[in-house]
């Protein structure tokens, strides 16, 4: 039954993550205040992140599960009898379940412009946990109606085996969730094909400035996208001109990445985002 346990633990991660991300929701569009200065945004990397790590731990234990029950069946001869049809009744209930929240979850991504990474990690995971649902069904299945040919070996350890299986898969899926979580809350550069959105929207606006761009930065936090420029003015500017800079490009680049601000700092280095992050560590 260890398939059947594995399958349920998926399943109730992803119902106590789901009331979890409904709650950090209700909390990404507040406006900053002194304890956030840069907002709310952050939580939503939070949460992709450690939902992602409880995943991966969730998958260590069930490895670590199935090892010892292989390993009981090859030196002890022990293993516990699989009633085949309350598993197959439970596959296709919880495997219905998965497919519906799937459709909500991306109707919902959808219509929010794509922007959430909360809902566009728990419809990943939704039809990931329909998937793991079906294989480890069908699996089973298999294994039952063959437990007197070809499979009669492995048949008592069928699941354990089914399970390690997608224990393989699951680590590449959720690793890759957390490592992108992990470098947004340590503030890495966006990816190259959103860094380069933001140069083309803002374009227009960065080479009608009296002066010179010394470097160009992005970084996202969750739905949020902060473009930092580092420029160097020609001649003496105010504060005013300097915010009335910041509002344009923020104003150009948002059409392209919506809910991004844009900073302009003040430097007469070249490559002065790059000098910063390297003097940082």
């Amino acid at each position: 039954m260890t398939a059947v346990m594995l399958d349920g633990l998926f399943s109730v991660i992803g119902f106590t993550s789901a009331l979890i991300g409904l709650k950090i929701s209700r909390r990404l569009d507040r406006a900053r205040d002194k304890f956030r200065p840069f907002g709310y945004a952050a939580e939503e990397s939070l949460f992709t992140t450690f939902r992602a790590l409880t995943v991966l731990g969730l998958i260590l234990f069930a490895v670590g599960s199935t090892a010892m029950t292989i390993h009981a069946y090859f030196v002890h001869g022990e293993v516990t009898d699989l009633n085949i049809y309350p598993v197959i009744v439970y596959f296709i209930s919880i495997a219905l379940i998965c497919l519906s929240l799937w459709a909500v979850h991306y109707r919902n991504w959808v219509i929010t412009g794509r922007r959430s990474d909360i809902l566009r990690l728990e419809a990943k995971a939704a039809v990931f946990d329909g998937m793991l649902t079906g294989v480890a069904g069908a699996g089973l299945i298999g294994i039952h109606v063959l437990r007197d040919g070809i499979l009669a070996p492995i048949a008592p350890i069928g699941d354990s085996i089914v399970v390690l299986v997608l224990c393989l898969v699951a680590v590449k899926h959720f690793s890759r969730d957390f490592m992108l979580g992990l470098g947004e809350l340590a503030g890495a550069t966006a990816r190259p094909e959103t860094i380069a959105q933001a140069r083309r929207a803002t374009r227009a606006v960065l080479q009608a400035m009296p002066g010179r761009v010394q470097d160009f930065t992005v970084m996202k936090t969750g739905r949020s996208h902060l473009i930092c420029v580092y420029y160097k003015p020609q001649a003496p500017v105010s504060a005013g001109e300097i915010d009335a800079l910041t509002a344009r490009l923020s104003a150009a680049v948002q059409p392209v990445l919506e809910g991004a601000e844009a900073m302009v700092i003040l430097s007469e280095r070249p490559g002065a985002g790059r000098r910063l992050a390297h003097t940082n560590r």
